[in-house]
């Protein structure tokens, strides 16, 4: 058994575990340290297959544990038992996470091409993880960085300069610190590395308590009333296949706002969660049975809301929308149609030039695409950024919402299909960090939970409890013009001047490799 532990097999794991137990909503505890001991297995092999090996299985353990909500969504999403979506469960930690395989080929061909010794080796090591990490699309698109906004560290207010996709890098890069703190741990360099990263991480969060005391004062402020009906998913599902649950669904959508409305009476608009009307919208849909229920309601108590709902598009299309309906009950346009849908969900690659995968797949909707973020919703004089859902994981998105001028971003969500322990906190932190990136509150509805506001300093508000009906009401400071973050401005920087040190590091390798040449020649 003793000899078994002594593999060097076990580094790779204990970096998946190390990784793994240090995302949301685990504190991020290892983040700092956690692929020493993979590039440490790396650094050992001379033949590529190890190399690769070690990148699955590091990001398979590290899946298994951060991500096995996948299961539970198979389960319910998919309709299969759990010993089924227990192999898709495998088989995503399998491919899922293909980062780190890639980041491992790609230092390894670096390394033998270049020829270089052990210190610019692990230098590479760490700027390709970083690149891939950034670079390699992944289903769902996690970094380093949000795990100190889970915590609620304060160095993730750094985010409004280099974003969280920043963040995760500069976390990746103080693991080559690490590295260097444990190789010379004996020596005097290693114990002032290790202090070198103790300061730094103590800096970067005083100094993020300094960028949020900066912010600007708000200049206006809303009141809204965020209504989270938890609609099972077997009542959502019948009600997109045409079997009933429509009049059911919108009576405890009414229920749950006239709820709130009864606690919280002076609200300037109220948010429901995305497909929360449980019918078509839009156009000459506004005269079917179920939109003019709606509008009665709206109208009869003077309310604006904005929501979810199912509309057309120009090529009859269903799409996956975001509407406004004003104190009137009209229906206003133009509406917001979701444009990053969500692989194998909203819809299957490839179905265009493979046709029998709609077939294959019978579970699986094929949404129209919207216009990206090209416009935004307009209320009671309020510039709002429309997001659904999925789309809040991508921080280019937002940024065009923030050039646009949103004043606040709307986000509407449906996370019912993910369980109750990981997934809804890793998409919350996930879509308020767009606010912090941006300094613009963040305001999310959603069916189950976890519905909440975020304000521009990342403050995060209350949150809803899960898989309850339930109505909040929230006050929101925020200013009428919000100037463009750094990184607004800035948004490749960071990518950049990892491209420019991987650079930096290729030219001392050559630098290296001609020394070592010359050596050679000169003693021959």
């Amino acid at each position: 058994m003793r000899q078994a532990f002594r593999s060097p097999w076990w580094l790779p794991v204990l970096s998946g575990i190390f990784i793994g137990t240090s995302y949301i909503p685990f504190p991020p505890w290892a983040s700092l340290f956690c692929f020493v001991p993979l590039w440490l297995f790396w650094q050992d092999q001379q033949r590529l297959r190890p190399v690769l090996l070690g990148g699955v299985l590091t990001s398979f353990i590290y899946t298994m544990i951060g991500f096995n909500w996948v299961t539970y969504t198979l389960h319910e999403f998919a309709n299969v038992n759990w010993l089924v979506a227990g192999i898709g469960m495998l088989i995503f930690a399998a491919f899922g996470h293909l980062f780190l395989p890639i980041a491992g080929l790609a230092w390894f061909y670096a390394r033998r091409i270049l020829g270089v010794g052990r210190g610019i080796s692990l230098a590479l090591m760490a700027a390709i993880t970083a690149l891939a990490e950034f670079y390699v699309p992944m289903l769902f698109k996690w970094n380093f960085g949000y795990s100190w906004y889970g915590a609620g560290l304060p160095l993730y207010q750094w985010a409004e300069i280099v974003g969280f996709a920043g963040l995760s890098m500069l976390t990746v890069l103080a693991n080559l610190a690490a590295l260097y703190a444990w190789d010379k741990r004996r020596q005097r360099g290693g114990k002032a590395a290790a202090l070198l990263i103790v300061l730094g991480f103590a800096g970067l969060n005083a100094g993020g308590s300094w960028l949020k005391q900066r912010l600007p004062a708000a200049d206006d402020a809303l009141d809204v009333l965020l209504v989270q009906a938890n609609i099972g998913n077997l009542q959502k599902q019948s009600m997109e296949h045409g079997k009933g649950y429509r009049a059911e669904i919108l009576t405890q959508y009414f229920q749950a706002t006239d709820a709130g409305l009864a606690e919280n009476p002076d609200v300037d608009f109220v948010m429901w969660s995305e497909t929360a009307f449980p019918a078509l919208l839009g156009g000459e849909y506004n005269q079917s049975q179920y939109a003019e229920l709606l509008q009665t309601f709206v109208r009869n108590r003077q309310l604006a809301l904005l929501t979810g709902a199912y509309a057309k598009d120009q090529h009859n299309a269903i799409t996956n929308s975001l509407f406004v309906v004003d104190e009137t009950g009209k229906v206003t346009e133009p509406h917001y149609s979701k444009t990053i849908l969500l692989a194998l969900g909203e819809y299957i690659p490839f179905a265009d030039v493979l046709p029998w995968l709609k077939t294959a797949l019978p579970m699986v909707s094929q949404f129209g695409r919207g216009p990206g973020p090209t416009l935004l919703l307009h209320l009671n004089g309020f510039d709002m950024g429309p997001q659904v859902c999925y789309e809040s994981l991508f921080p280019e998105f937002s940024k065009g919402l923030a050039d646009l001028g949103a004043q606040f971003i709307v986000n509407v969500t449906n996370d019912s299909w993910y369980g109750t322990w990981q997934e809804p906190y890793q998409h919350l932190y996930m879509t308020l960090a767009r606010g912090v990136e941006f300094r613009r509150p963040v305001l999310r509805a959603t069916n189950t939970g976890i519905s909440t506001v975020a304000l521009a300093d990342g403050e995060v508000l209350p949150l809803s409890p899960l898989n309850k009906s339930w109505a909040g009401s929230y006050h929101v400071p925020f200013l009428k013009q919000p100037a463009s973050t750094f990184y607004q401005r800035h948004f490749y920087l960071m990518p950049g001047l990892l491209w420019g040190g991987l650079i930096v590091l290729t030219m001392a390798g050559l630098w290296e490799r001609a020394g070592k040449s010359g050596a050679s020649t000169s003693e021959t």
